[in-house]
């Protein structure tokens, strides 16, 4: 069974009143999967995980759209107690790369709109208007100091 399917099993069992069978679902897509996705969040029947999700994390306060993809090693968290209006809303046929956080400001809520791509290992801390495109800063490569003695001829 495919992390996305014990998800929406999970959330279903949540919603219906069976928290403690939900919880034991969670547990085995976790073992199965190397995964943390919360009951109470609100998915969309077509969430996709990309190479199986492994390592996501997904917040209790979370509401994921139609056609959403997410890749491994994302994390969606809402910087508030799970019983809090604050949430995290992703809405339609988003992308979010492998290794991507979205975070919410402390006690507050955050919405990546309808189509937005995000990228591989952004960092997400405000809203995403639709449409948009958000990347981290490129990579640099900083010149080894010379003055550093781990840094010699002898020692790479």
């Amino acid at each position: 069974m495919s992390p996305e399917r014990l998800w929406r099993l999970s959330c279903l069992l949540w919603g219906r009143g069976h928290r403690r069978l939900a919880t034991l679902v969670k547990n085995l897509n976790s073992a199965m999967y190397h995964n943390s996705l919360s009951p109470g969040a609100s998915v969309s029947p077509d969430v996709e995980f990309g190479h199986h999700g492994f390592g996501t994390v997904i917040h209790h306060n979370v509401v994921i759209g139609k056609r959403v993809k997410i890749w491994q090693g994302v994390t969606l968290a809402v910087r508030a107690a799970s019983d809090s209006p604050h949430r995290i809303i992703i809405e339609d046929d988003v992308k979010i790369g492998a290794h991507a956080v979205i975070i919410t400001p402390y006690e507050q809520s955050l919405r990546v709109g309808r189509g937005a791509l995000i990228g591989a290992g952004t960092v997400v801390v405000h809203d995403i208007p639709a449409g948009a495109t958000v990347v981290s800063q490129p990579a640099r490569v900083l010149e080894p100091d010379a003055a550093d003695p781990r840094r010699s001829a002898d020692h790479p």
